[in-house]
């Protein structure tokens, strides 16, 4: 966003303006869509990931195959250990010291591989968590507006926040598991066959029955907890809407209202992942079953093998060999199985994170224009339309040009269009028909994150980061000074407020302004837009929050700052924009009147009755 949106700060200033005199939003309801990917395009997807962290990946692969290499050698070595042991009393010690000695070589390299290949592949899913949050958080800097306002917020943060975990720890585990198991799985029919090519046969016969366990299981699983992660997501947004207006909630009565709602949002999670629990928890002991169906046969049919040499003449180290390499080459499809609940899991969490990565950016022309330097500040509309659903206008016809260094103010009742038309301006929507030029420039053919950069804007609603006041105050100028940022506060008249806190400018602030009054917050906001100094000035009700006294203090600041300066104001309270160039006075979308404040007046129309119902009583 642009570093001059001082009035709410960045992202969720903007936020503020876009859900100004909105009606139902247009466009972004149906981009979330998760139906779209199938698992081999998740896949796919999530191995492009891997690219950038390769190298990690082969020492991590390399480290599992070796490790997996030696496990499976030591069933020979313990076998030929039993077949030294000829009877009581009759040791071979000759032939079973160097397996001994064998053994205590290969299972600690064993032990040291599998910790090498479970660090980097720790190290690898992190990583690539890392890069899919920070994709993801970037992408709300390219988000349209439209798009925001239509989804709640909480569940883009789950999306962020909660899936890009679910990822991490479900998925990328598994491809890891996959691996592995194939390493293990290759590697012990090697060996079997090696040993007996009938019985090693016998295994590889009663293989599909497991598999057709595992895979119908999961199929019955994947729905449940696409589900599930989908109620997530909404409980997370419900959650984060009523923290965030608790006061609200609790000023109104609403507070068993909205437990009940939670409750039943979270009762609908429950039965969701009970069930997905449930029928995914049915894969492990399924296939253990299978699993130990066929450890019996191959005992079976191993034991025969000694006793009677047929079908194949195997010793009884051989068999306990044999045994060992039944429950190895079965332990893949039984830890698949497993965790065949978080992979599930992140599976969803996948598709949910891929459906906002790939939500439709702003766009940005391919032959963007930029801005002549300095930015002058002339403004003009020319037959703008709009509306944000369609047969519902909210602009029609909206004319007027002001010049560089002018002073404009809108007003008109609740819902006329006057934050519509900011938006427009700042491009968090584009006109339906008609053009917006900045210093000649038509809009549309600038990219929006340059068009911003020549605003800056102060609120009605207004935004605080976590942070100290001085952190607060130079969000739009980083790079300022502590004496510019005490001359910003000081001509916004917050100086004297803020110099009473316990640590003056050093004040750490929590989140949205702390236990700040709702009239600090709004000095803050406006000496942030005084520290910035933009080439236009953008206020929505800025000093609606201020009493009286401070307000003519502050106003008298604006009308400083103004000078020579576009500036475009929003107005309710009429007399902060009697000294106003021009007036355009609004209703139902369209502009009726237009002139300065006397004139206005004169006229004895619309501004003249909206004036006088505010001041009768004076």
């Amino acid at each position: 966003m642009a570093d001059l949106y001082s009035g709410a700060g960045g992202g969720a200033g903007a936020m503020a303006v876009a859900k100004g005199d909105m009606g139902d939003n247009k466009g972004g309801s149906s981009s979330l869509d998760v139906s779209r990917y199938t698992t081999r395009d998740v896949v796919v997807r999530l191995l492009t990931y891997v690219g950038p962290h390769l190298f990690v990946l082969i020492l991590s692969f390399l480290a599992s195959a070796v490790s997996v290499v030696l496990q499976l050698y030591v069933p020979i070595l313990i076998g030929q250990g039993i077949d030294a042991i000829v009877g009581a009393g009759a040791v071979d010690f000759e032939a079973l010291r160097p397996v001994l000695v064998r053994l205590c070589v290969v299972i600690p390299s064993a032990a040291a591989t599998q910790w090498f290949s479970g660090f980097y592949t720790n190290r690898l899913s992190y990583m690539i968590v890392r890069d899919l949050r920070e994709e993801a958080y970037a992408t709300f800097d390219d988000l349209p507006f439209s798009f925001l306002d239509a989804h709640a917020h909480g569940d883009l943060l789950s999306r962020v926040v909660n899936d890009a975990d679910q990822v991490g720890d479900g998925l990328l585990q598994g491809f890891t598991q996959l691996f592995n198991g194939v390493v293990t799985i290759v590697g012990t029919l090697v060996f079997m066959f090696s040993l007996s090519v009938p019985v090693g046969l016998v295994v590889v016969v009663l293989t599909p029955l497991s598999m057709l366990v595992a895979s119908g299981i999961a199929r019955l699983s994947s729905k449940s907890f696409a589900e599930a992660q989908q109620l997530q997501g909404g409980l997370s947004g419900y959650v984060e809407e009523m923290v965030t207006n608790q006061s609200l909630v609790t000023a109104f009565g609403r507070g068993d209202a909205c437990c009940e709602e939670f409750g039943n949002i979270n009762a609908q999670l429950y039965v969701a992942g009970e069930r997905s629990q449930f029928v995914s928890s049915l894969s492990n002991p399924t296939t253990r079953l299978v699993n130990n169906i066929t450890y019996a046969v191959v005992a079976v049919v191993g034991c025969a093998c000694v006793i009677t040499g047929w079908p194949s003449v195997l010793t009884i180290g051989q068999v306990q060999s044999f045994l060992s390499y039944a429950n190895q080459y079965m332990k893949p499809f039984n830890e698949i199985s497993g965790v065949v609940t978080q992979l599930q899991a992140a599976m969803a969490s996948a598709r949910r994170l891929f459906a906002l990565l790939d939500v439709e950016r702003e766009a940005v022309p391919a032959d963007a224009k930029v801005l002549p330097a300095p930015v002058r500040g002339d403004i003009e509309f020319e037959r703008v339309d709009f509306c944000y659903e369609a047969g519902r206008p909210i602009l029609q016809d909206v004319s007027f040009h002001m010049r560089p260094g002018e002073r404009y103010a809108l007003v008109g009742p609740t819902g006329c269009g006057k934050t519509t038309l900011i938006n427009l301006l700042l491009r968090f929507y584009d006109v339906d028909a008609g053009t917006i030029r900045v210093d000649g420039c038509d809009t549309s053919q600038l990219g929006a994150e340059e068009l911003r950069k020549a605003f800056g804007m102060v609120l009605q609603e207004t935004w605080l980061r976590s942070g100290t006041i001085k952190q607060n105050i130079a969000y739009g100028r980083p790079d300022a000074t502590d004496e510019e940022v005490q001359d910003a506060a000081k001509r916004a008249h917050a100086h004297k407020f803020i110099r009473q806190l316990p640590q003056g400018y050093d004040t750490y602030l929590g989140e949205d302004g702390g236990s700040l009054s709702q009239g600090q917050r709004q000095l803050l906001c406006i000496a942030r837009v005084m520290l910035a100094n933009p080439a236009i000035l953008l206020l929505d009700e800025a000093t609606s929050s201020i009493d009286t006294r401070t307000e003519l203090q502050v106003q008298s600041a604006f009308d400083f700052m103004m000078g020579g300066r576009t500036s475009l104001v929003v107005a309710h309270r009429l007399s902060t924009i009697r000294n106003a160039d021009c007036i355009l006075v609004m209703d139902a979308g369209r502009i009726i009147e237009r002139g300065t404040h006397d004139e206005l007046l004169a006229q004895g129309g619309f501004y003249a009755n909206l004036y006088q119902s505010q001041f009768a009583h004076q």
